[in-house]
C-alpha cells in the first residue's frame, strides 16, 4: 500500500530539471508524478516513476544522489472540503504530515494526493478506518 518515491536534491540552475527529465525520458521511464520545491540553492525533486531501480541508476550516473522513500497515495472526491475531511482524521493522533502533493489527470471527480507521514503504517490504518481508498503501485503504473 506504500509507494516508492525517488527524491533528488537538484541545484537551482538553468536547465537542470530538463537534464533530469530528458535522461529519464530517453531511458523510457514514465513520470507518474513530480513535485519540485525550492529550498534555496537546491530544490527537492520528488518523483513517482515507472521504473525506480533504473531511474535511480541513471540519476546516480549523473552524479545526482537519489534516495528512495515510501509515500502513501490516497483517493479523495474532487469536491470542496474533502481534503480537510481527510486531514481531520489525524487531529486526535500523533501522526504528522511531512509533505503532500497532488497528482492530476485521473478523473474529473477524483483527486489523488501523495502524503509522506511521520508514520506511514499508522496513517494507512487511520485512513482505512475512515473509508479512504489507498492506492497501490499497480494502480498508478509504478514498479515496486
Amino acid at each position: 500500500m506504500k509507494l516508492k518515491q525517488i527524491t533528488i536534491s537538484l541545484e537551482n540552475s538553468h536547465g537542470r530539471l530538463y537534464e533530469v527529465t530528458d535522461a529519464l525520458g530517453k531511458a523510457g521511464i514514465n513520470l507518474r508524478a513530480a513535485s519540485l520545491v525550492d529550498t534555496g540553492a537546491f530544490g527537492q525533486l520528488r518523483l513517482l516513476v515507472s521504473d525506480i531501480p533504473l531511474s535511480r541508476r541513471i540519476l546516480m550516473e549523473m552524479m545526482l544522489p537519489a534516495f528512495v522513500e515510501e509515500v502513501v497515495a490516497v483517493e479523495i472526491d474532487d469536491k470542496p472540503g474533502k481534503l480537510s475531511e481527510l486531514l481531520k482524521c489525524f487531529l486526535d493522533s500523533n501522526i504528522n504530515i511531512l509533505y503532500t502533493y497532488a497528482i492530476g489527470g485521473f478523473s474529473s471527480s477524483i483527486a489523488v494526493m501523495i502524503f509522506k507521514f511521520n508514520n506511514n503504517d499508522e496513517a494507512i490504518q487511520i485512513l482505512q478506518r475512515n473509508n479512504f481508498r489507498i492506492l497501490n503501485s499497480e494502480s498508478l503504473g509504478i514498479m515496486k
